[in-house]
């Protein structure tokens, strides 16, 4: 299994479902876009896997390389390519397929739940999840749905937490996180303003020791959604 890694700063790569990944034996081309990586042709690869960043998905003046990028998305997830979308990774997802894709009114920060659509319940990725289940959130943009989207999970902050179309799946939430990487992110500027302005500005150490504690309940249900999606969308999209 050949798999397009679309990353947007270092310290977010795909965790636990690169894990996943290479337990499979998987081959990753990694392609850093915020290093001025190039972006290589979609069509030989199996799947293309698209994680979080600092910037916004209308950053196109500061970041031009997103236009690109999402017009690979579209491309691809229209091909039926299946795709997988993570935080910014969603929201370059919604809006690549003509969503809009914005700011919302307050940062949505903390370990929260997020409630499964009686959609995504029937969904065969998302059926293998509880409802409601842990997340971790550290985001301040969201989405609309583009057309032909069925909403798989909501939160009561941000109703679009998770959507299909086609071979297509985005998160808004993280479950992929390790307490390094989250250690990193708290370093990030971006995101040390939404965790400051949502939790207050001495919220980071419980805020980091909290995501230590539940790093294995996120990691096990991030690792159970991502088999299935690789079991039930993935392998399904390959050449017989």
């Amino acid at each position: 299994m050949e798999v397009l890694v679309l990353q947007h700063i270092a310290c977010e790569p795909p965790g636990v479902f690169e894990d996943v990944l290479r337990e499979r034996g998987a081959r990753l081309h990694r392609v850093e876009l915020d290093e001025g990586e190039p972006l290589p042709d979609w069509r030989p690869f199996d799947a293309v896997v698209a994680m979080g960043g600092p910037m916004s998905a209308g950053d196109e003046d500061d970041h031009p390389w997103l236009r690109d990028e999402k017009r690979l998305i579209a491309d691809a997830v229209r091909a039926g390519t299946p795709f997988w979308g993570v935080c910014l990774g969603v929201q370059l997802l919604a809006a690549s397929l003509g969503a809009r894709a914005y700011t919302g009114p307050e940062p949505e920060v903390g370990l929260l739940p997020v409630e499964l659509t009686a959609d995504g319940s029937g969904d065969p990725v998302f059926a293998a999840l509880p409802s409601p289940f842990l997340t971790l959130q550290w985001h301040g943009d969201t989405f609309d749905l583009p057309a032909g989207a069925t909403l798989l999970a909501s939160s009561p902050a941000y109703a679009n937490q998770a959507f299909r179309v086609g071979n297509a799946y985005g998160v808004q939430f993280h479950l992929e996180v390790t307490p390094e990487m989250a250690r990193e992110w708290a370093a990030v500027p971006e995101y040390v303003t939404s965790l400051e302005r949502t939790l207050g500005v001495e919220a980071a150490g419980p805020f980091l020791r909290s995501i230590e504690e539940s790093a294995d309940e996120l990691r096990g249900v991030g690792r159970a959604l991502f088999e299935r999606w690789l079991d039930e969308v993935v392998k399904e999209a390959q050449p017989a």
